[in-house]
């Protein structure tokens, strides 16, 4: 398109400067109007045939034909207008085009994130094969500069990653034996070899790559909007436009009995067909938000489709999860109780309480279970332990050295004939029992993150109005995290049937009113405990890279990392778009609205004509591609 552009300029510039009359003139200039409008002109004869008349391409060609018709219908041999309109145009969509690629470039760097292949370790060799090939289980090998092709779990070596990519941070991470790490990020140093735990078309980046190809599918309603306004708006056009191309000339002629002027009315009909494109909507609309969804996706916050973004601007309430969202979902050992619940000073005491605990809590892959063991700080000796029976909900059972120990809660101690002393500390409490005796608790508490704060303060910052906790924690607990952080609402002890009954109720606060009307509730989760919750918000919103697959799943929004900072980020980056979504709906109408009128009334001409068409579209479009960039968390 640029080139044709380019020779368009240069044979106008040449057609200005040779005194060409008559044929030759027309001949001339209708070639320099082929060459940059034929594919316009295709386009709407096209629309004809099919019996769509609804685009812009429509409006160019009666406009531009019939600016040529009336230069020759006057022999005034003045055909600039009708090029530079489509010469003008042709630049507008240059414009255009220009934008979408840069968004699509945007977009189309995270599909670096999935490698083309892989590193397999099999018989001793490496093996490269296509990661489809990959079976779960197998261990692959990363070389420094390579990317992770498939999610895993270290087995050997040690290494920085950098996940830009994936979470938009550019601060590396450092990785070794043990920790999980998720296709997508790349091995900076050491060399490392991973076993899978999913499969490649399963794993994180090919995640990410599915929902940010499917988000434009899914329209947002000011999109939906526009799409059905071309529908109506074109054809109401050009009956207005031939309604004032030959009802002024009659109504002289007939009823004032004067020249009937058919000139000057066919070229103000022209200048109104010209001003009435809606090239600039039709463009700038759906561009603002593919430029939003890619903006969003290099934060590192994957947003699944338009019609999002626009419920994530209209968000009032933020309904969060405490565990794995405002906490790190890992307990620490904060005190031991004696059984008059009072904290054990003795340190032999205090580690042989904390070695039985571990002990029998060896075999679980619980998070409780974890924490005894990294508090008890040695290996564990685990032909110590026999008779291990693990009650659902209640806890562990086993022989220590040969005597009965009871790690649980206070209904284990009730099962196993101990009455438990209640603690009045704050907290997830373990009660421990020795050779049928109670012999105190453990008193573990959840880490609140970091920044838990600071994402409240930010969420304030952003609009929020509202900001309610849902756990099934203790009351106690959630009351003491709720302010550290500072929420305004607590709901504890919930199980996940209890927290979307509280979500409906907050929906139904607002009545009959939308979600875009009264402000939209959004939910924030990890687990697969809170993934009903998220399909149920108005907007579900989907923490860390490292969340469940079934919270991925019915999120609308995944935040790739665990920082909750980035919640009040996409709510200000839904705002950012729709903003500018509105600025160009009002600027683009506002200006065609002013120029038809002055064009109806023989004001405007045909350059005013050309500005408030190709003008507003390149400024509209320009205008969008700022929602290429996110606002800061």
């Amino acid at each position: 398109m640029l080139t044709r552009i380019i020779v368009a300029i240069v044979l106008t510039v040449v057609l200005q400067l040779v005194p060409l009359q008559g044929w030759p003139r027309l001949v001339a200039y209708l070639a320099v109007y082929l060459i940059i409008g034929g594919d316009i002109l295709m386009r709407a004869v096209r629309g004809v045939l099919n019996r769509e008349v609804t685009d812009e391409n429509f409006l160019m060609a009666v406009a531009t034909v019939g600016a040529f018709a009336l230069a020759i219908y006057e022999r005034s041999g003045d055909y600039l207008e009708a090029i530079a309109v489509m010469l003008f145009y042709q630049i507008g969509e240059f414009f255009q085009s220009y934008a979408v690629g840069r968004s699509r470039r945007n977009i189309a760097e995270l599909m670096d994130i999935r490698p083309d292949t892989a590193n397999i370790e099999r018989d001793g060799h490496i093996v490269r094969v296509d990661p489809d090939e990959v079976a779960v289980g197998d261990t692959i090998v990363v070389q420094p500069g390579e990317r992770i092709p498939i999610d895993g779990i270290v087995t050997e070596g040690t290494s920085t990653l950098d996940t830009a990519a994936l979470t938009g941070e550019s601060l590396p991470r450092d990785v070794a034996v043990g920790n999980e790490v998720v296709s997508g990020c790349v091995n900076l140093t050491g060399m490392l070899k991973v076993q899978t735990t999913r499969e490649f078309g399963e794993s994180t980046a090919s995640r990410v790559l599915d929902m940010v190809e499917d988000a434009s599918s899914h329209k947002s309603r000011s999109e939906a909007f526009i799409s059905r306004f071309a529908r109506v708006y074109t054809p109401a056009v050009c009956l207005a436009a031939l309604a004032l191309a030959v009802l002024p000339p009659v109504v002289r002629m007939l009823a004032l009995g004067v020249e009937p002027q058919w000139s000057v009315w066919l070229y103000r009909a022209l200048i109104f067909l010209v001003i009435s494109c809606p090239c600039a909507l039709v463009i700038s609309i759906p561009l603002s938000f593919f430029a939003g969804i890619g903006g969003a996706s290099r934060a590192g916050i994957l947003v699944k489709g338009s019609d999002v973004l626009e419920v994530l601007s209209r968000v009032k309430t933020v309904v969060l999860d405490k565990t794995g969202t405002l906490t790190q979902g890992t307990f620490e050992l904060n005190d031991i109780h004696n059984p008059d619940d009072t904290t054990l000073r003795d340190k032999t005491l205090w580690q042989q309480l904390v070695e039985k605990a571990a002990l029998v809590e060896g075999a679980s892959s619980h998070p409780i279970s974890k924490s005894l063991q990294r508090a008890y700080g040695h290996d564990l000796d685990m032909s110590r332990v026999t008779d291990l029976h693990e009650i659902s909900g209640h806890g562990i059972t086993a022989r220590v050295d040969g005597i009965d120990v009871a790690v649980g809660n206070d209904k284990l101690m009730s099962s196993v004939g101990v009455t438990s002393v209640p603690c009045h500390t704050a907290g997830t409490i373990v009660h421990i029992a020795v050779g049928g005796k109670y012999a105190g608790h453990i008193v573990l508490g959840d880490v609140v993150k970091p920044v838990a704060q600071q994402a409240i303060e930010a969420l304030r910052a952003a609009g929020v109005e509202r900001t309610v906790m849902l756990t099934g924690d203790t009351q106690a607990v959630a009351d003491q995290v709720a302010t550290q952080v500072g929420i305004d609402e607590v709901h504890a002890q919930l199980l996940p049937g209890d927290k979307v009954a509280a979500v409906e109720s907050l929906i139904a606060e607002r009545g009959d009113k939308k979600a875009t009307q009264a402000g939209a509730v959004a939910a924030v989760g990890d687990g697969i405990n809170d993934a009903p919750v998220l399909a149920r918000a108005d907007v579900g919103i989907a923490m860390g890279a490292m969340g469940s697959d079934a919270a991925i799943e019915a999120a609308d929004v995944v935040l790739m990392d665990d920082d909750p900072r980035k919640i009040a980020q996409a709510i200000k980056h839904g705002r950012h778009t729709l903003r500018i979504v509105w600025q160009n709906i009002i600027f683009a109408i506002g200006v065609k609205v002013i120029c038809l009128i002055l064009g109806a009334l023989g004001i405007a001409n045909m350059w005013l004509a050309i500005f408030a068409d190709v003008g507003v579209m390149v400024i509209a479009v320009l205008n969008a591609l700022r929602a290429l960039r996110a606002p800061s968390a």
